[in-house]
């Protein structure tokens, strides 16, 4: 697996899961638990891997949809 973009937007995390589902690329969320240790301060970013052989046509479609994961 190969990581795709890490962010500490919990809006922007579900909604490139979301992309990536409904074009049923395979999606893994990392650091989804941290939450328990950090509290509700949000300062602890998720990561979100995908396939290496997906990785390409999962970073295009993000950009697509007006993600900038360069930024992130």
């Amino acid at each position: 697996m190969k990581e795709l973009f890490s962010t500490n937007d919990i809006t922007k995390f579900v909604y490139a899961e979301t992309i990536l589902n409904s074009n049923d690329i395979v999606s893994f969320a990392l650091d989804v638990n941290i939450s328990v240790l950090e509290g509700s301060i949000g300062i602890l970013p998720r990561r979100l891997m995908v396939l290496v052989k997906d990785y390409d046509l999962a970073f295009e479609l993000l950009t697509d949809f007006g993600l900038d994961l360069k930024s992130m």
